[in-house]
């Protein structure tokens, strides 16, 4: 199979990764890709966004197959211009109807209130009710939780201790704060507990296999402090997910997420992103995003010993069937190095320099790269590269990527050195 994967992150490095290893893999294209994903395939200059392009890419090349890593072009509607342009071609995420799961808060917070998919409680305001949104407010208990409702690049939460900060922020966003992102808010409860990410691959028929569970860290400081970033890491699995749990999750979140897809009549095959809470031992949804999460693409991928291509074809197909999803019992981890000042503004074209070789159960994937006019790998995002490592157990995995994240450098480069100690402090 040619296969055309489209995003140029971590994920889509760890994807191609993943997807370069299968037998039903003859040729691999990442659009546009970064500065190592080179090694898995082909990066052909080309944006997720620009459909007609993928489409004549699609026609010129024998695609095969696309798979989409980031959620920009499923929000705006690639799936059904291929169903349209290239019927019966598979293609590895919903359409624009199920991508609303991601794309609009508001639309989600509502799938789950009507498939009794346990969440917090919201209401939803727009600059026409801001004075009910203040007054709804008034009804919680700090700390206070708005997010906008569209896209907002992962900025778009704001959780604010102070009542009055929190009904300035209100109008502030729907002021424009975001763009037109936040043209809704969403005002919901705040829950307390531990979260994690369940990832679920589904074929549009009722068919699902649960990924690897995973957590990843979102804070820029240790110790969970400073602004929310893309993530700065992740472990997998995640030892509070355990059977109980994961029941739960299964029969409370998950079958009813996908038997709702249904009954809404969206055709949605693809990854679903379980954004949960662990509250008290009870799962709830924070949120749905509807692909895989980064970075926790980059440890999951180390723990799946199925054909990654083979299921995502038959969920494309839209017939998981009896696909079966083997999971290593190993742990995997994933340490993210960003650049200065990150997540605020930060420097590009920073001359990176890895290390020769690593040991088997350590891979280097590149985020934030790119190769100048002399062929130099530097730096080109505020994430820049992730060392991802296996082990026997957390504590294993976490020392290798350590060990191998203090060979990176790059002007600037910071990490957390405190990925996963919370979990290892609770076994």
């Amino acid at each position: 199979m040619n296969i055309l994967l489209l995003g140029s992150g971590g994920r889509e490095s760890a994807l191609a990764w993943k997807m370069s290893q299968s037998p039903l893999c003859s040729a691999l294209f990442i659009a546009p890709g970064n500065g190592g994903t080179e090694a898995y395939g082909r990066n052909v200059a080309m944006s997720p966004l620009d459909f007609e392009a993928i489409d004549k890419f699609v026609a010129d090349n024998g695609i095969d197959m696309i798979v989409v890593g980031n959620e920009d072009p499923l929000v705006a509607g690639l799936t059904d211009f291929m169903a349209e342009h290239r019927p019966g071609l598979p293609v590895v995420g919903p359409r624009k109807a199920g991508a609303m799961l991601e794309g609009s808060k508001d639309f989600a917070k509502q799938f789950m209130v009507n498939h009794g998919i346990p969440t917090a409680r919201y209401r939803s305001f727009t600059a026409e009710t801001v004075d009910d949104g203040c007054r709804f407010l008034e009804e919680l208990e700090a700390p206070y939780v708005l997010k906008a409702d569209g896209l907002a690049a992962g900025k778009g939460v704001l959780i604010i201790d102070n009542l009055d900060e929190a009904k300035q922020a209100l109008r502030e966003m729907l002021g424009g704060m975001f763009g037109k992102s936040s043209a809704t808010v969403v005002i919901e409860e705040f829950l307390s507990g531990i979260e994690c990410s369940v990832f679920v691959l589904t074929d549009g028929h009722g068919g699902y296999r649960i990924l690897p569970v995973a957590k990843d860290y979102k804070r820029i400081g240790e110790g969970d402090t400073g602004l929310n970033t893309g993530g700065m890491g992740a472990v997998s699995p995640v030892n509070f997910a355990d059977e109980e749990f994961m029941r739960k999750v299964e029969e409370r979140i998950v079958r009813p997420t996908v038997e709702g897809l249904i009954k809404d009549g969206i055709d949605y095959r693809g990854f679903i992103f379980l954004g949960l809470i662990n509250v008290k031992g009870e799962p709830m949804v924070i949120e749905y995003n509807v692909r895989m999460g980064d970075p926790e693409t980059e440890a999951v991928m180390l723990r799946i010993d199925s054909d990654l291509v083979d299921l995502m074809l038959a969920a494309a197909k839209g017939d998981l069937g009896s696909k079966e999803m083997r999971i290593s019992p190993r742990a995997a981890v994933t340490v993210m190095t960003v650049s200065e000042g990150y997540p605020g503004s930060y420097p590009k074209g920073r001359a990176i320099t890895l290390p020769e070789t690593t040991d088997d159960d350590t891979i280097i994937f590149h985020a934030g790269t790119a190769r100048d006019a002399q062929g130099q790998l530097v730096t080109s995002g505020g994430r820049v590269i992730t060392v991802s490592a296996r082990g026997d157990n957390e504590a294993d995995a976490l020392e290798r990527a350590f060990r191998t994240v203090e060979k990176i450098d790059f002007q600037g480069k910071y990490f957390r050195r405190d990925i996963g100690r919370d979990l290892l402090s609770r076994l």
